[in-house]
């Protein structure tokens, strides 16, 4: 999904080896565009893509899925097996996934192996095979996947709350749809879909390994170049949290309560983004050094965990969270909850607090990207949002800016807690239906 790097993409920067990071632009003779970053120190390399639509276009609920799941389970002249088997041997890591705004794809290959690697990749998303055997068991894997969550009670909180607050809107369906949809889906509908999304618009390609831009130009071009030139417009309308205050229980005969909460947040390129990324770190996207977690387990022992996060999508932006806790203690673990957000509000953060979030945000982020993939991906989630090319230059200055005053001010507007909206589901006392 885009949002596969969702939030994570700020928390870190691309430093492979540990050292530093030059991003170069490729484009190839036919105008295809990528962003590299070089790394001869192993012969590895890293491939990521993203195109537009994913979930949010695919008109019946889970058809993006299946279509990611299916993309490298045969393709061109090879059957599921042959191309699986291909990939096995040659020790190569391809796969595809379906967020509501993007669908996403990854290869990882040894250097001397990227030409036929580059190439299943380019047979994957052009000459996609859809047979009946693969299609039916990737259709069996996804209706097992969905009875699975179906009796995870965090599963159910997540859907049931994106459902609540979106409505009709697509983002209110879930993204791997739901066992009826996905039962329906025919193969003509998967082939439709990949014919009509797999483009090169707005497509956004990002490696990272041992390959010059001299060689990955051309690769580009063989790899890309047969794709359709232009999808059709993205049709889905900019979306409002609904549901602003609600509660809603779902009864599960369960010995905890387990609650996904949020309310209206932020898009990425909001001028306020960099404000409400520190503001959340301290208000529950700290782990043990936030004030969710201080308030509500290391005091009083109500939960495991408690947590809060940014989730900016292309047509909305969230503040979005989730806890576990006893039926009999869960009116008091959302009080709780809403409790730290009137806090942020009235109080802001103290001088101490900003300063040990800035340390944190900005001196551990280099530690969590250790590999080419999770650069790659990286260079993604910045081509996504349009962060620019420089943006890891950037990063840390942009959040050492960031003041008390302006950290009071974003929570002043978005942490309203009465308008906060939770599903919770178990069986809490003191909370109805």
């Amino acid at each position: 999904m885009r949002r596969l790097f969702a939030f994570l993409f700020v928390l870190v920067v691309a430093t492979p080896a540990a050292h530093a990071v030059t991003i170069e632009r490729v484009v190839s003779p036919g105008g295809v565009e990528a962003w590299l970053v070089q790394d001869h120190s192993n012969p590895i390399l890293s491939l990521s893509l993203a195109m537009a639509g994913g979930a949010s276009v695919e008109g019946k609920p889970g058809l993006a899925t299946m279509v990611s799941g299916l993309l490298d389970e045969g393709a061109g002249p090879y059957d599921s097996q042959t191309f699986q088997g291909k990939l096995e041997d040659l020790a190569i890591q391809m796969s595809f996934s379906a967020g509501k705004d993007n669908l996403l794809g990854s290869l990882k290959t040894l250097s001397e192996r990227r030409d036929v690697a580059f190439d299943l990749f380019r047979l994957a998303l052009t000459q996609p095979r859809f047979d009946k055997e693969p299609v039916e068991r990737v259709r069996s894997q996804i209706v097992t996947l969905l009875a699975r969550e179906a009796q995870s009670p965090e599963a159910v909180a997540a859907r049931a709350w994106y459902r609540l607050v979106f409505g009709d809107h697509p983002y209110g369906t879930p993204s791997r749809g739901e066992p009826a949809t996905i039962k329906s889906i025919t193969t003509a509908e998967l082939k439709t879909y990949a014919k009509t999304w797999l483009s090169r618009q707005g497509m956004v390609v990002s490696v990272v390994g041992d390959i010059t831009p001299a060689e990955l130009a051309p690769l580009l071009d063989k790899t890309f170049g047969a794709l359709p030139d232009r999808h059709p417009k993205i049709a889905v309308p900019e979306a409002m949290v609904g549901a602003a205050g609600r509660i809603q229980v779902i009864e599960r005969d369960n010995p905890q309560s387990v609650a996904a909460f949020g309310t209206q947040g932020l898009k990425r390129d909001d001028p306020d983004w960099y404000a409400a990324y520190v503001m959340n770190y301290i208000l529950g996207g700290g782990g043990f050094s936030s004030w969710l977690t201080e308030e509500v387990r290391e005091k009083r022992g109500l939960a495991y965990s408690v947590y809060s996060y940014l989730v900016p999508l292309d047509h909305a932006g969230l503040i979005s969270g989730g806890v576990a806790t006893q039926n009999a203690r869960t009116r008091e673990s959302l009080e709780l909850i809403k409790a730290q957000f009137a806090r942020m509000v009235e109080n802001g953060v103290t001088d101490q607090e900003l300063a040990d979030a800035k340390t944190y945000l900005t001196g551990s982020f280099a530690l969590q990207m250790d590999s080419t993939s999770s650069v790659a991906g990286l260079l993604t989630a910045m081509q996504l949002d349009k962060l620019g090319i420089d943006y890891l230059d950037r990063r840390n200055a942009l959040i050492e800016a960031v003041s008390k005053e302006q950290v009071k001010a974003v929570a002043a507007r978005l942490l309203d807690p009465s308008r906060l909206t939770f599903v919770v589901v178990g069986k809490p006392e003191g909370l109805g239906k």
